[in-house]
């Protein structure tokens, strides 16, 4: 599961190399570095031709049904530009209990990898916000199997990966001396049968000048219909927790 389309493992060599090398001539480059834990509550659900079947799980069972999860983020800076990568890897899997007399549950094992990544540029600056307009890509990654409990054997499931053009926007502001926020919002797809969107909001905290506490609310959706006729939708929204390097 965890492999990488050719287009964005090329867009990721390309942050990792630095895409404005004449930028880097003149100015220093900044990098910041940030390992995250998002424990969200989780909806997907796909649609086929004769039916139509939902997992939810609940933000308070989020970790308890976590098999394994990876998160992380990296950026670099120079000047007015920006380069973001944002890598979320879940495996998570759960029942839940459906009313009627013909089946107990569902059944749902879902596998994720969702890879952001983003060049942006500075259109706005005072001593009290930053914003920058982006634009970019998100890959994702799926292998979701939803099952009818106790027929196992009736059920949908999705394997297969995608990718949505992103257009974005974060802005940054200074709160107080140690103290900031950030908002970061994009939209990607342009299709009603197949986007996404994500919001998220962070008060940050600075320890030092290399290290910052981050911490807030994250929202994440994708609607991408299979060449079938299938249509898969995949929700996440909760709280967000992590740690950024800054060098």
């Amino acid at each position: 599961m965890m492999k990488l389309s050719p287009i964005v493992a090329v867009a990721l060599a390309g942050l990792a190399t630095g895409a404005a090398p004449a930028m880097a001539q003149d100015r220093a480059w900044e990098y910041d570095a940030t390992f995250y834990l998002f424990a969200p509550e989780t909806t997907t659900g796909i649609e086929g031709p004769n039916r139509s079947i939902e997992g939810t799980l609940s933000f308070s069972d989020a970790l308890s049904n976590l098999d394994f999860a990876f998160m992380g983020a990296f950026g670099a800076t120079n000047g007015q530009w920006s380069f973001l990568a944002d890598y979320m890897y879940t495996d998570l899997s759960f029942e839940n209990s459906t009313p009627g007399p013909v089946f107990d549950g569902v059944d749902t094992d879902l596998t994720t990898s969702i890879v952001n990544v983003y060049a942006a540029y500075r259109v706005y600056e005072d001593p009290s916000v930053k914003v920058d307009v982006a634009a970019g890509l998100r890959w994702f990654d799926t292998d979701t199997r939803l099952s009818l409990v106790p027929s196992v054997s009736t059920g949908l499931s999705v394997d297969e990966d995608w990718i949505n053009p992103l257009v974005g926007m974060r802005a940054r502001f200074r709160l107080a001396d140690r103290w900031s926020g950030t908002v970061f919002v994009d939209y990607g797809g342009f299709d009603g049968d197949d986007e996404t969107w994500q919001a998220m909001l962070t008060a940050d905290y600075a320890i030092n000048d290399s290290w910052m506490i981050r911490a807030g609310y994250r929202y994440l959706t994708a609607d991408h219909e299979v060449d079938d006729g299938r249509t898969m939708s995949f929700t996440q929204s909760g709280p967000v927790i992590g740690v950024t390097y800054r060098f």
